[in-house]
């Protein structure tokens, strides 16, 4: 074999191992995502995580850094039902890169389960309604889990060479979160059935599964900043339903909730994590639970 050759042969040969060797690359568009990508995968794939606990998802900037992170992915991870519609069609659009526009390299998480609060009618003079239902998902452990299921079988498409660690870890995922899911629906129990106002109508995935009612929203209208008016409308509502807690998500302003109970005989205005990094122990989506049920539980406590 002359040297030109074996020059050849050897540079096809690295081409080849640093191909087999590359990670794959995954764009999540929530903080939730990203937690159960590290969960069913680890360090066998690359995850860039769009955003965080502390921003609006509704209304997330298509910035030159996300078109970057964007352009590189083999997959995107997101909600879907149109809760990205602003700005992650944008990304895509900008960057080129239309293998995760759709098939393989899109999986949108609010596909693989049955969505709550679906609209018969869409008039966007009711605000920001979701025609495919209500995007928020990331409450309810039982759908989880079935996403993750999901989730673990596409990565297992996209990068078979790594299918058994995959597997593995969706099994072992599996067995850690059903034990949870059985703990969570037993330290909950004092919650059934107890009245909350929330901020926006993001809890519904929650209060279906802990048997909760939302009996108010601080916002008029889904997406509707809001009022004076309409905050001094909810407080006898509030004041007579025995309202176990005014909720509010980690990202959202705390003066309308915190308003509201100055003005109901000190009901409690709460602040939930609502997904992975909206408090200190929220790290993983095992703490986002814990920390969710634990401040629902001390509201019941102050208000038996």
């Amino acid at each position: 074999m002359n040297k030109f050759l074996m020059t050849a042969v050897l540079a096809m040969a690295s081409l080849m191992s640093t191909q087999a060797q590359a990670k794959l690359q995954v764009f999540a568009c929530e903080p939730e995502w990203g937690a159960m990508l590290q969960e069913l995968a680890g360090d066998k794939i690359d995850v860039d995580v769009a955003t965080t606990a502390l921003q609006d998802v509704h209304q997330i900037e298509a910035k030159p850094s996300l078109i970057a992170k964007i352009r590189r992915a083999d997959l995107t991870v997101c909600d879907g039902a149109e809760l990205e519609i602003g700005w992650l069609p944008k990304l895509i659009q900008q960057s080129g890169n239309q293998k995760v526009a759709s098939g393989p390299g899109s999986f949108m998480a609010a596909n693989q389960v049955s969505t709550l609060e679906k609209p018969t009618a869409l008039d966007r003079a009711n605000g920001d309604v979701h025609p495919e239902g209500n995007p928020h998902i990331q409450m309810d452990p039982h759908r989880m889990l079935t996403i993750a299921k999901a989730l673990d079988a596409r990565l297992v498409q996209l990068d078979p060479t790594n299918a058994a660690t995959y597997q593995s870890r969706l099994a072992d995922f599996s067995t850690r979160w059903n034990a949870a899911v059985v703990r969570w629906t037993a330290e909950a129990a004092p919650l059934k059935g107890r009245n909350i106002v929330v901020h926006h109508n993001s809890w519904i995935y929650l209060t279906n599964w802990l048997g909760m009612h939302e009996i108010g929203s601080l916002e008029p209208k889904p997406g509707v900043p809001p009022t004076s008016s309409h905050l001094a409308s909810l407080i006898d509502i509030t004041k007579s339903s025995h309202t176990l807690a005014i909720v509010r998500a980690a990202y959202q302003d705390a003066k309308p909730s915190d308003w509201l109970s100055e003005h109901t005989d000190g009901v409690p205005a709460v602040s939930l994590p609502f997904t992975v990094g909206g408090d200190a122990q929220s790290k993983d989506l095992f703490g986002l639970y814990d920390s969710t049920i634990s401040k629902l539980l001390a509201a019941a406590k102050a208000r038996p």
